[in-house]
């Protein structure tokens, strides 16, 4: 088997459902955006982060391929097949507790601050970039064309990659820099 299959070559992919569509579709443009950012959270790894971080990163890479999947079956039919491809209410609450766990390291903001630090910080204030893109792709699809949890856990994912970055650079000792 090979990694080419050439059935892209004409600038259309399929879904899940076998439904040939352009490269250029909503729907393809939405689980793009977010394979970039399951990228992006690949490099802050690679940055040197912590076992920690490492570990809630990694388990956030895989909610994202699980994201991905449920957006490419815009019928749901893959969804009742294989159950790791479900994000449901129990990731966000998952989100939530890391929020919550990484905050209490923290001293409370006072200012607004610029996205930098460590190297592992500025990737994970970069990831938060991509995440909120990827959050207006996914609603650019419409209220009825994905599951809302899709958009609830990407609103959290945000929130929790802003923390991690201020986290990361508060671990390593990297002040921040107010605006």
């Amino acid at each position: 088997m090979t990694i080419y299959t050439k059935t892209g070559d004409t600038g259309e992919t399929s879904l899940f459902d076998g439904t040939r569509v352009k490269k250029t579709d909503p729907r393809v443009a939405a689980y793009g955006d977010i394979d970039e950012l399951h990228a992006c959270l690949g490099l802050a790894r690679a940055s040197g982060v912590d076992d920690d971080m490492t570990a809630r990163l990694t388990g956030v890479q895989r909610d994202l391929f699980a994201l991905g999947a449920q957006l490419a079956d815009p019928r749901h039919k893959i969804a009742d097949r294989v159950t790791k491809v479900i994000v449901d209410d129990a990731h966000v609450a998952r989100l939530e507790a890391w929020i919550d766990a990484l905050e209490a390291e923290l001293s409370p903001l006072r200012r607004f601050i610029l996205a930098g630090g460590s190297t592992a910080g500025a990737a994970l204030h970069l990831a938060r970039t991509m995440c909120r893109r990827a959050e207006r792709s996914v609603l650019n699809l419409g209220a009825d064309a994905v599951d809302p949890i899709i958009v609830i856990y990407l609103n959290r994912l945000s929130d929790l990659l802003f923390v991690m970055a201020r986290a990361v650079n508060h671990r390593a000792g990297v002040p921040e820099t107010e605006w």
